[in-house]
């Protein structure tokens, strides 16, 4: 499924052949996110990655580069996240040159223009406040930092208004000099190609790009010692309700087992937090859960938006869930979340966007490409028993994390009642 070379500077190439498709996906992963910043420069990452669309070498100005793109009826476009930042161009598997060229230009040529760099950070700024005033992600900000007080896991991965206000511009380059380098870089193409074309393609143009001593990133730390409660008081119509714990890494033998609690708890409209939230109760019109997946930590967390007047009954019947699945995890029911888990995997299989991900991202992360076979099959071999001892390790009232943003004055309501 994958093919992979290793060239003489030190980027990893992955080519996932997809002959039957007529598009191709070319992504760039590097090893650049907000895990890899200080404080002082918070939300550099994401600021590097703003301005590498600002101008290159061969398209000196943020219309070039779009243009070449928008041109040949492709799509451009990159994300910022704690562990990597990836660059993505998709298009007509004609145009694999085209993408290619204008994704190295952009990573390895960028100019930074000084006039540039001050303009985006306007834009950023307003990117954090576009943040500040919307509720669940300003909940989700808030939920983070409690969850992780010792670093840049509890940082917003685009940084503050005063970090952002005060990175120069010779940091910005340093970091760019520091971390985008090809050994610390994944080149990842799908579809309609051939491996040895990409190479040759590859070595033929980064003659100039040399390897470097990239930074490692930060360790998550462990001073979470919980329960805790984060209230801002804001007035909403809605108040949005965010429950978590420390989970596990991608690495952790029972990374699955907490994906399938996820998927039986709150993952589609006849999850136990659905029914029981919605359908009986009328609490709410969204509830869902999610797990992260960090390099050596991880989070299980909960969503609900609900009128002020339930945020106490939604806490109390979310806390209730989360209690009793730790005593019954049905073989039905696990097998359901399974059908679930695979389907949302092999779903993406038929987007080159999505295989070019797959292969890239563990690919810069664990240095290594698990088959889509390989992880169905270590989720078929999650038991009941592996659910239910994952519920009781990890959903315990000394690890609970709460974030309510809505119009509350005061956390002496919730408090008492955080506890499973």
């Amino acid at each position: 499924m994958f093919q992979r070379t290793t060239l003489e500077n030190g980027l990893r190439v992955i080519t996932s052949p997809m002959p039957e498709t007529r598009s191709v996906t070319v992504t760039f992963y590097i090893g650049a996110g907000n895990r890899y910043e200080g404080p002082p420069i918070a939300g550099v990452s994401h600021f590097v990655e703003h301005m590498l669309f600002k101008g290159s070498r061969k398209r000196p100005t943020a219309r070039d580069i779009s243009e070449a793109v928008d041109n040949v009826g492709g799509v451009l476009n990159a994300a910022t996240d704690r562990e990597l930042t990836v660059y993505y161009i998709k298009a007509a598997h004609s145009h694999l040159d085209l993408a290619f060229d204008v994704l190295l230009d952009m990573l390895h040529r960028p100019l930074f223009d000084p006039s540039e760099v001050e303009k985006e950070r306007k834009v950023i700024i307003e990117e954090l406040a576009m943040v500040a005033d919307n509720p669940s992600q300003l909940a989700e900000v808030r939920l983070d930092a409690l969850l992780w007080p010792e670093g840049p896991l509890g940082w917003d991965v685009a940084g503050t208004e005063e970090s952002v206000s005060a990175i120069p511009r010779d940091e910005t380059l340093a970091y760019v000099a520091r971390q985008y380098v090809p050994n610390n870089t994944v080149l990842s193409v799908a579809g309609n190609v051939n491996h040895e074309q990409v190479v040759e393609m590859c070595r033929s143009q980064l003659i100039d790009w040399h390897s470097g001593s990239p930074q490692s990133w930060s360790p998550a730390g462990d001073g979470w010692r919980g329960p805790g409660i984060t209230l801002l008081n804001k007035r909403t119509e809605q108040t949005q309700v965010m429950l978590a714990v420390r989970g596990v890494s991608s690495r952790h033998p029972d990374r699955h087992a907490v994906d399938l609690l996820s998927a039986i708890l709150g993952e589609g409209m006849s999850s136990r937090l659905f029914m029981e939230l919605r359908e009986r109760r009328s609490l709410c019109y969204d509830v869902h859960t999610y797990a992260t997946h960090y390099l050596d930590a991880g989070a299980f967390s909960v969503y609900a938006g609900v009128d002020p007047s339930n945020t106490a009954a939604a806490l109390v019947a979310i806390l209730q869930e989360l209690a009793e699945i730790r005593g019954d995890v049905p073989e039905a029911e696990l097998q359901k979340a399974k059908e679930i888990t695979k389907g949302h995997i092999l779903l993406r299989m038929e987007d080159t966007r999505s295989v070019a991900g797959w292969a890239g991202g563990q690919e810069l992360l664990h240095n290594e490409v698990k088959t889509v076979d390989q992880v169905v099959s270590e989720v078929e071999a999650v038991t009941t028993h592996d659910v239910r001892r994952v519920a009781r390790d990890l959903l315990q009232t000394d690890r609970l994390a709460l974030s309510i943003v809505g119009p509350h004055r005061s956390d002496k309501r919730f408090a008492p009642l955080l506890k499973i």
